[in-house]
């Protein structure tokens, strides 16, 4: 049996005027979940047609690994210091599971 993979999403709203100094500090902050228990990947979109909205995919390998792992590390509180000011609404997180097809 392969790896079970969970898919943490996240639609994000960027205050207006503050996306490419966002995208900046998203760069920065990438560098830190790569060393996480659990880690698969992780990519950002920028929408098309909604300016400051972003979708933010993350794979871990299971649930725990991002709402405990993750989300209870010293690491996370610095993912939060470096970009939840550029939230507005602070986003909501969903998990996901891949359905075979």
């Amino acid at each position: 049996m392969g790896r079970l993979v969970d898919y943490r999403t996240v639609m994000l709203q960027v205050k207006p005027g503050m996306e490419e100094e966002y995208e900046e500090a998203f760069r920065k902050a990438s560098k830190i979940i790569p060393s996480m228990k659990g880690y698969i990947t992780h990519e950002l979109q920028r929408c098309i047609e909604v300016k400051g909205k972003y979708l933010l995919l993350v794979k871990w390998e299971t649930l725990e690994d991002h709402t405990i792992g993750f989300r209870q590390s010293k690491e996370y509180q610095e993912w939060k210091k470096q970009l939840h000011h550029f939230y507005d609404p602070l986003p909501t997180v969903e998990h996901f599971k891949n359905v075979p097809l």
